[in-house]
């Protein structure tokens, strides 16, 4: 009988190897991947994401356990496709253009795969025009922009003004360390994440939106 606790427990301490061992033994035992998936590695990785908002682990920790997730997924994927399961949305993500900082957007982008997210990460310095090319190609729920500096934060109401332009129905999250709440409501955003926990909570809440 698959251990998913144990599974679960792996990841949260981002033991690679063990995560990959369970896995393997869970789908030999003929434990669906959907189970797999949701018991074993997305609510490991909530804990993680818990635990991070409130500071009692931080970047490197949940880094590592993002990782650990990150490794058991193509062991799943092929199956889970074969099955029709589907993920729980389609999130673009990108640091804004002239900001060559990725840091929290790689952590967002990991939290968000082990929320079960599909993630199509555009990485730094990224224009309005590769966000909506990206955001119409994947047919993404939600597009997600990241900023460190104050100086190029301001480039994310020209990104949201041509996604807005271009009619395309995705919901725009902002974050990043200058960025805040009021900032992203007069930038046009649909929603502020302070963290990367709080930015797959508000990836989930639109999606169910939808």
């Amino acid at each position: 009988m698959a251990d998913l606790q144990a599974m679960a427990a792996a990841v949260e301490r981002g033991d690679r190897e063990t995560t990959l061992r369970l896995v393997r033994e869970a789908l030999a035992d003929g434990t669906p991947a959907e189970t797999i998936l949701n018991t074993g590695l997305i609510a490991a990785m909530t804990v993680v994401g818990g635990k991070f908002s409130r500071s009692e682990i931080f970047i490197p920790e949940v880094l590592i356990a993002a990782r650990a997730m990150s490794a058991a997924m193509p062991l799943l994927e092929p199956i889970l496709a074969k099955a029709g399961i589907r993920p729980r949305g389609k999130v673009v993500i990108g640091t804004v253009k002239s900001d060559l900082h990725d840091i929290g957007k790689n952590l967002v982008s990991m939290m968000l795969k082990g929320g079960g997210f599909q993630v199509t990460d555009l990485g730094v310095d990224v224009s309005a025009e590769k966000f909506v090319a990206a955001a119409r190609r994947e047919e993404a729920h939600v597009v997600a922009l990241s900023a460190l500096l104050t100086t190029t934060m301001v480039n994310m109401k020209g990104i949201i003004a041509a996604l807005r332009t271009e009619g395309l129905p995705v919901k725009v999250i902002v974050g990043g360390a200058p960025v805040t709440e009021d900032f992203a409501r007069q930038v046009g955003a649909d929603g502020y994440a302070p963290d990367a926990g709080g930015a797959v909570q508000l990836a989930l809440r639109f999606v169910s939106e939808v």
